[in-house]
């Protein structure tokens, strides 16, 4: 159904719905689903396409300190909370180290640099970045380093939805790998997200009527916990036990 949706171009979408300050709204849906939910979505979404592509891959490797103040700070729902990754586009070889903190009314900012190292160490550039947005959201997790814990692969597609000025991003081909290279894998699942300024968006709308709500899931948090069980997790417990249980996941090692 998204191939049926006009295009979209990455200029015309940063122009129309930049959306660095954000309401994020995320839900995990069986892949299944996707084509009839598609079908109900009005007429006038557009989907993002460049070069001819409109599906694109992802590669994010997140960053925490010894100590885990990140995923700490998500665990625990912490005011100051903090993400720190690389994102890879594949396609194109594009690399940006990205931080996210918490603005107001549970807004997400996110602070972007572009990056032209390997992927695996944030750098002088990268690092100065981090502390200079930590420092200005009012985080000083002084005196410890950073280095990679976790690294996400999915492919994405993004709608944009003029009606409400919101996009969607819907990811498939979910994995996770440790830097010890324990893995697993959740093909049959997509994680879909909104992205608007405020309130609900259509597609919000939409979900409700077929009694699908949001989720608490962080692809940075809520993998790492399912990887390494022996952290506090309650947060995400009825994700995890629905969605991450072995039956429901493919392990690799």
């Amino acid at each position: 159904m998204i191939a049926t949706f006009a295009p979209i171009s990455l200029d015309g979408l940063v122009a129309a719905a930049e959306l660095l300050t954000r309401v994020d709204r995320k839900y995990l849906l069986p892949a299944a689903l996707l084509p009839a939910l598609m079908a109900e979505l009005p007429p006038e979404v557009r989907a993002l396409e460049i070069d001819g592509r409109r599906d694109f891959g992802y590669r994010s490797v997140y960053f925490d300190t010894e100590r885990l103040d990140s995923y700490l700070g998500a665990a625990h729902r912490r005011r100051r909370r903090f993400k720190v990754r690389i994102r890879t586009y594949l396609e194109t070889g594009a690399r940006f180290v990205e931080v996210k903190t918490r603005g107001s009314r549970g807004t997400t900012i996110k602070n972007r640099l572009a990056y032209a190292g390997n992927g695996h160490l944030l750098g002088a550039a990268g690092q100065a970045h981090l502390e200079h947005v930590l420092s200005g959201a009012g985080i000083v997790p002084t005196g410890h380093t950073f280095h990679p814990v976790l690294a996400t692969h999915y492919r994405r597609h993004t709608l944009y939805l003029p009606g409400c000025g919101s996009r969607v991003t819907i990811d498939t081909d979910l994995s996770w790998s440790l830097p010890d290279g324990t893995a697993l894998s959740m093909p049959g699942h997509v994680v879909l997200e909104t992205k608007s300024a405020g309130g609900r968006c259509d597609v919000d709308r939409l979900l409700r009527r077929h009694r699908h709500r949001p989720v608490p899931i962080s692809k940075y948090a809520t993998g790492l916990a399912a990887l390494r069980p022996e952290l506090p997790a309650n947060r995400w417990h009825p994700v995890l036990h629905r969605h991450f249980s072995p039956r429901n996941h493919h392990e690799t090692a």
